[in-house]
């Protein structure tokens, strides 16, 4: 089977998980059970959940998408932290999880959990977002302060901007990285809803099919950390999902 015809029998396989909505309502319940807490797990922590970002599953059922930088330094090595994701809201349904893909340059990766499959949200084709399309985020913002249940945010694709994300570190470069550095910008979705620290690694729909378009990456922040909270500026940058599927076919 060629690389494109697996693509599209994932991209049919995640469709038959979330069905696709025709309104915002539809779309929220139909999306919820497979958007997960992401963090670390130790038993001598308290709490021994330790929050870390928003993921959600794609592909067979046990993929969850998030962004790198939601991940602690090592968890993609074999002695790393211990990865979690919660699809309760009580530590009682904590699944394991192991990075099993990652990409800096874009900052995502890629987890796998133990267990059952969990409901698999749709991912759109390539290329189909459109400035001034209708949009929503879902995720955990400010984490476990408001309680382990997802929030909705909505809003339209302002602007396809052509922008870099943060380099990553000279310890996290590798050979990889760098002959995409020399690539230049890439394509961001930047968008008017407001998204929160907590929002990172969540999946971004277009409202009017249920499929997801691009990952919550980040917000403009005014000033320092804190103002995020306080004075959200309402702009927020989600990564394309065409980035995805190129790492969806790495696992495989």
């Amino acid at each position: 089977m060629t690389g494109r015809r697996q693509l599209l029998v994932l991209l049919a396989a995640g469709a038959a998980g979330v069905a696709a909505a025709a309104d915002l309502p539809a779309l929220v319940a139909a999306a919820k059970p497979s958007v997960l807490p992401v963090g670390t797990f130790s038993a001598t922590d308290s709490p021994r959940f330790g929050f870390r970002g928003t993921g959600f599953v794609i592909g067979d059922g046990t993929l969850v998408a998030t962004n790198f930088h939601v991940l602690p330094a090592g968890a993609d090595t074999e002695n790393g932290p211990r990865m979690v994701v919660m699809p309760g809201r009580s530590e009682a349904t904590l699944r394991r999880a192991r990075v099993v893909a990652t990409n800096r340059l874009h900052d995502l990766a890629l987890l796998r959990i133990e267990g059952p499959p969990l409901p698999a949200l749709a991912l759109a084709e390539p290329g189909t977002a459109r400035e001034g399309q209708a949009v929503a985020l879902m995720g955990y913002p400010v984490g476990g302060v408001l309680g382990f249940a997802p929030v909705t945010h909505a809003g339209i694709v302002s602007s396809l901007a052509s922008a870099g994300l943060p380099a990553p570190t000279s310890s996290q470069l590798d050979a990889r990285a760098v002959a995409q550095l020399r690539q230049g910008n890439f394509e961001l979705l930047q968008l008017d809803a407001i998204a929160y620290p907590g929002n990172s690694g969540g999946p971004l729909f277009d409202v009017a099919s249920g499929r997801v378009i691009g990952v919550v990456n980040m917000g403009l922040v005014k000033g320092n950390r804190e103002s995020a909270l306080s004075s959200p500026t309402g702009i927020t940058y989600a990564v394309p999902v065409q980035h995805l599927l190129e790492l969806m076919r790495e696992v495989r």
